[in-house]
């Protein structure tokens, strides 16, 4: 089994200088929340926000091209047009004076009795959605890889919602239970969900490219949008969001080159469950009764041990 683990890069982060005001116009104009976009980036809510005010007008090239993804633009779209990365500073926050001295003993009770608000007001709010995607951690050049994102709603119910999928690029769809509304995009898939109550489980499955190169990690995105009286809500899609091409069975868990009798059983029942979406029991089936299998990456496909 190939060694997955990664060596260390001895190279400088590359420094890119990003457009604050741009960033926000882009984040508005597609009304995606800051708290989506720091998810996406793996960031937090006051990054976003203080990169967006140009408090860090020079960032990380790989910061910047998540955050390219998150806005569903360009890298290019977001640089600076005047000037070069050298001409700014590093991403390193100000010093700050102590709160005492910036507000002031009255501001700071203004601000606690604030946040008591906010709770109060929280609490008062509507329930929202709860969305974890579930992945295999591991895919092989032209397999169909199964996905499914499991949405906890109200138990009393609530208006409908939104759910879009991010795919990775060059992923094909193949399949969906419910299916997708409209027409499926080669980056994102959508679904339209009318009111209910209740958990429900979407599934959907894919096919990687053929000619993919092995140790490819690719990542997945979405998110949950639906409407209340407060306004539109969005929320990112959590749980897994990584899987590695590798030339390893999606069902084979620990990529040991084998499905064991821990491993059998969730397959069996995720095969059930995706029934009619493309999944290959049979194949699932033979590695488990072998001795193993290994990957001809000339044929694209999976040889039984026996």
């Amino acid at each position: 089994m190939d060694n997955l683990a990664e060596h260390s890069d001895r190279t400088p982060t590359p420094i890119v200088a990003i457009d604050g005001a741009t960033i926000r116009r882009i984040r508005e104009a597609k009304r995606l929340t800051q708290l989506y976009v720091a998810s996406v980036v793996g960031v937090t809510t006051d990054t976003i926000s203080r990169w967006e005010n140009n408090r860090y007008p020079s960032v990380k090239r790989d910061n910047a091209e998540k955050l390219a993804q998150a806005l569903e633009v360009s890298l290019e779209d977001i640089l600076r047009r005047e000037g070069t990365a050298e001409d700014v500073p590093a991403e390193i926050p100000p010093p700050e004076p102590p709160l005492r001295r910036r507000f002031g003993v009255a501001a700071i009770l203004l601000l606690a009795g604030a946040a008591i608000l906010g709770i109060v007001l929280f609490r008062g709010a509507a329930p929202g959605l709860k969305a974890e995607r579930t992945l295999p951690p591991y895919s092989a050049p032209g397999q169909i890889l199964p996905v499914q994102v499991k949405v906890e709603r109200p138990a009393e119910g609530g208006s409908g919602f939104i759910l879009k999928e991010r795919i990775p690029v060059g992923w094909r769809f193949v399949s969906a239970n419910p299916p997708v509304t409209g027409e499926a995009g080669t980056r994102e898939i959508k679904w339209l969900i009318p009111p209910g109550a209740g958990a429900m489980t979407i599934s959907y499955t894919l096919l990687s490219p053929r000619e993919i190169p092995l140790r490819t990690a690719v990542d997945f995105g979405g998110e949950v949008v639906r409407s209340d009286e407060g306004g539109t809500r969005r929320e990112p899609v959590g749980g897994a969001a990584r899987v590695t091409v590798a030339g390893i069975h999606w069902a084979d868990v620990n990529g040991d080159g084998r499905i064991d009798d821990n491993e059998i059983m969730p397959a069996y029942y995720l095969t059930e469950e995706m029934k009619g979406l493309g999944l290959d029991w049979k194949t699932v089936e033979s590695i488990w009764t072998g001795a193993g299998y290994t990957w001809n990456d000339t044929l694209k496909t999976f040889e039984v041990v026996r």
